[in-house]
């Protein structure tokens, strides 16, 4: 538990802070004397303290010795290689790692809050925390070489995930696994579309998108894990290429499925041709759901805003995000009545504050904790994000904006967000418990289960989240509703 909690932990606990920089129109000869005179094999170039790119003894051995020019007529700009990767300080371990991999590097420079540098992490520095770890798995992912492989790559996640939660995973660690979970997840289903790609789908059209919605869109996936993906293609496209965006779909799906990925119960996946539709229909189609915002078109309409592109052109994503930012602006009935729906979920809290579980059936004194508060949040928070333009990352980063945007404060913000936690930190336990018992993992948790602290904890949660409902009610003015 030890080694893989270091890869929660942020880049600034294990970058080295004393870097040697220099300037991008240094003389190169100037610049290389330092580097003999400490003895190392690189150095960040910085412009005003912001890293431009770096210089290595391997750009001198190829750019000015085997090339035969001479070092005293260069500045460092002719052969620092640019742009610089970099990553932020308070981005985790594993992140760093990933990118590391992704780009085949072995450094990444470290910046603060101003894009100024604050030092840099190398492989070497934390290669001694690897033994099972997340870096690990995205370097499986990316070397499986068919479907076998990564289905038991997908499982040794799901066995990560189980380690991880021993020894109590808390809530100020719960949004890191989740944030884990779906990156890991991300990478699976890349390499699925690499592999496909080199197999069967080699000239695919450039002008398509493969988006992922729902909690999938918000990157917020647990051990309950399925499907919502969709297809956006471009308007020009002959049938030709329709088709064959329609047969990798269908392959994309099965493959998924093969892998242990479940379809989704409701269809919302993108070999269903409800959801593979060209810009224009996804157009109309958001126009009829905003339009008329039944319960059905609501849930709709809530699930696909959520979107994210994984994969191919980015530009629809953003294009359908402005339709509804310019809808709501006009009109805001939509978001009065998915306000309205998120209200029908009241956290069961009886009398004296008692959480009223399920009386009767298979999951009598259970609660589903989703409906109990996870939805409320998720869906309360995101209908201000569309009023506020602000629709992208996790329902965290959705938070963090509409601070910025001053819709809520800090305070309400940090409330809402540690109630949201407590909420998915409960799910993922007895999501867990299933798991280790054999069961498939849902929704449910079993109150009886929990410890005294662990149930007040969960009232307090439950009152968190109806304090939020009373906030968006009021703030969505339903009280004008019919």
């Amino acid at each position: 538990m030890a080694e893989e909690g270091q890869f929660f932990r942020p880049v600034k606990d294990f970058c080295q802070r004393a870097v040697v920089t220099c300037g991008s129109d240094d003389p190169l000869v100037d610049v290389v004397k330092i580097m003999r005179e400490k003895n190392i094999s690189s150095v960040v170039v910085c412009d005003n303290e912001l890293p431009q790119g770096m210089m290595t003894d391997r750009d001198l051995r190829n750019k000015v010795v085997a090339a035969g020019v001479d070092p005293s007529k260069l500045v460092v700009r002719a052969i620092m290689n640019r742009p610089l990767s970099v990553i932020a300080e308070d981005d985790l371990l594993y992140e760093a790692l990933y990118r590391m991999s992704r780009e085949r590097i072995h450094r990444l420079a470290v910046v603060d809050g101003d894009g100024k540098l604050a030092g840099i992490i190398t492989d070497s520095d934390i290669i001694r925390l690897q033994t099972s770890s997340p870096h690990q798995l995205v370097l499986d992912i990316e070397r499986a070489r068919d479907l076998g492989e990564l289905k038991e790559v997908f499982s040794r996640i799901q066995g990560l995930v189980l380690h991880l939660s021993d020894g109590g995973t808390g809530t100020r660690r719960i949004r890191d696994l989740v944030r884990m979970i779906a990156h890991l997840n991300d990478q699976i289903l890349l390499r699925l579309i690499t592999l496909l790609c080199q197999e069967r789908f080699a000239e695919l059209p450039q002008r398509f998108a493969l988006v992922v919605l729902g909690s999938e869109g918000r990157g917020e996936q647990t051990l309950l894990t399925d499907q919502d993906n969709a297809i956006v293609y471009g308007d020009e496209l002959g049938a030709a290429d329709i088709s064959r965006i329609e047969d990798f779909s269908q392959q994309l799906i099965d493959s998924l499925i093969t892998i242990g990925i479940p379809p989704c119960a409701g269809g919302i996946m993108a070999n269903n041709k409800e959801w593979r539709r060209s810009l224009a229909k996804w157009r109309d189609q958001l126009e009829r759901w905003l339009q008329a915002p039944t319960p059905k078109h609501v849930l709709s309409c809530g699930t696909f805003v959520d979107i994210r592109t994984i994969y191919g052109d980015p530009s629809f994503e953003q294009e359908l995000k402005n339709q509804v930012y310019s809808h709501v602006q006009r009109d805001k009935l939509f978001l009065m009545r998915m306000v309205e729906n998120t209200l029908r979920f009241a956290p069961p809290i009886g009398w004296f504050g008692r959480i009223k579980a399920e009386s009767d059936g298979e999951h009598s004194g259970m609660l589903e904790i989703k409906k109990a508060g996870i939805f409320a949040i998720s869906e309360g928070v995101k209908a201000l994000a569309i009023q506020a333009g602000k629709l992208e990352g996790s329902t965290h980063q959705r938070l963090e904006s509409l601070v910025r945007e001053k819709v809520i404060n800090k305070k309400m913000a940090a409330n809402i967000a540690e109630s949201f936690d407590f909420l998915v930190l409960t799910r993922l336990r007895g999501q867990v418990d299933a798991v280790r018992e054999g069961r498939p993992p849902d929704n449910y948790i079993a109150l009886e289960r929990l410890n005294m602290m662990e149930l007040g904890r969960l009232q307090i949660a439950l009152k968190g989240v109806e304090k939020f409902q009373e906030f968006i009610k009021g703030y969505f003015k339903l009280h004008l509703l019919r």
